[in-house]
């Protein structure tokens, strides 16, 4: 049995990281995460979550360079987080809850899904380098 990959998005836009409010299954309603899904069989990982965040937020993306190391979801499945940037379209929460733009200092104040937590340093030292780019962004 092949291994599941599920892939998520750390698209970042003015210093701040897009977060999704998980609608479902019960046991993570509520709970915040990168959005993203799973890669179907002969995807690659940068095409499941390009379509994905099509699908999840109606834009249009390039997958750039992977964020932290890869979390184990199960003994078969794993979670990869990567960097994306906006091509195209207008975020809009189509299979979530809610959507939030958080700033570096709010990463910890959230409730994360338990599988996106492992990111949060480098998703702060995301912000960090994304903030440090853009003078005058504070």
């Amino acid at each position: 049995m092949s291994n599941l990959i599920v892939v998520a998005g750390a698209l970042v836009e003015r210093g701040a990281l897009l977060v999704a409010q998980r609608a479902r299954p019960p046991e993570l309603a509520g709970l915040w995460e990168l959005p993203g899904g799973k890669v179907a069989p002969g995807e690659t990982d940068e095409s499941a979550l390009a379509r994905e965040l099509n699908e999840e937020l109606g834009v249009d993306v390039t997958v750039g360079a992977r964020v932290g190391a890869e979390v184990a979801l199960s003994p078969t499945a794993c979670l990869r987080a990567y960097v994306v940037t906006r091509t195209g379209g207008v975020v809009a929460p189509h299979d979530h809850r809610a959507l939030r733009w958080v700033r570096g200092a709010e990463l910890a104040d959230l409730p994360w899904v338990p599988a996106d937590r492992a990111w949060l340093p480098d998703l702060g030292r995301l912000l960090d380098a994304e903030d440090f780019g853009h003078p005058g962004s504070d």
